[in-house]
């Protein structure tokens, strides 16, 4: 399987991509263009996070610790002393951190439900969600960035693959087949769970006529 560096590169290179040619397309302004070309990134190690060991689950779970204490803060600042907003904050990031990263891997396989599509399409509708009712962002910049996840998401599951594939040797490693799949064949109920936390997030998402719009534009860039 293609390492974290290799993962990232190409994911960084993608992002760029996407941001710059939806920016020359008028797709979105110069200033939406940089959070697209970091989710793009951040998608291409999103599902190594079920990799106890890896570079990109450290990574991923320090990120959310930072990202829930700043929300914390910003929910908190208002309601508790500026000592014990400290100590709420510490507890978030080690909760966050260390806890629910523990949490997380004790109850997750490598190669399992994350690496695959209906884990990018989950990640790309919270993505969404949270970008429209949390972050306030337009329907159309809700959807790219629902959308810039998902490429990035699809970066990593696709160079998994072709690293599956020995083009030495002319064989196929035992690899090939478990990242770029529709769901967990081995484990279907968390596949039904992951289906069912998916639909749940409709009442959030914005209007799909939205990201239909966005779709066929952004096809033209292609054509």
């Amino acid at each position: 399987m293609a390492n974290f560096r290799t993962h990232l590169s190409v994911a960084v290179a993608g992002g760029a991509l996407l941001a710059v040619s939806g920016w020359h397309a008028a797709l979105w302004s110069a200033t939406d263009a940089g959070p697209l070309a970091a989710l793009t990134a951040f998608g291409g190690i999103l599902p190594d996070i079920d990799s106890d060991h890896s570079r990109s689950i450290r990574l991923i779970f320090t990120l959310f610790a930072v990202l829930a204490v700043v929300g914390g803060a910003l929910l908190l600042q208002n309601r508790l002393s500026p000592g014990a907003l400290v100590v709420a904050c510490g507890g978030l990031y080690v909760g966050v951190r260390y806890v629910f990263g523990s949490v997380f891997k004790r109850f997750t396989v490598h190669r399992g439900i994350w690496h695959s599509l209906l884990a990018a399409m989950l990640c790309g509708l919270a993505t969404t969600a949270v970008s429209y009712q949390l972050l306030q962002q337009s329907p159309w910049m809700a959807w790219a960035h629902g959308i810039a996840l998902v490429i990035g998401t699809l970066i990593h599951l696709l160079l998994d693959e072709m690293y599956s594939v020995d083009l030495v040797g002319s064989r196929l490693k035992r690899s090939f087949g478990t990242a770029f799949k529709l769901f967990d064949y081995r484990e279907p109920g968390n596949s039904v769970i992951m289906l069912m936390l998916a639909a749940g997030l409709a009442p959030w998402l914005p209007p799909w006529q939205v990201l239909v719009d966005l779709l066929s534009q952004g096809s033209r860039l292609w054509r």
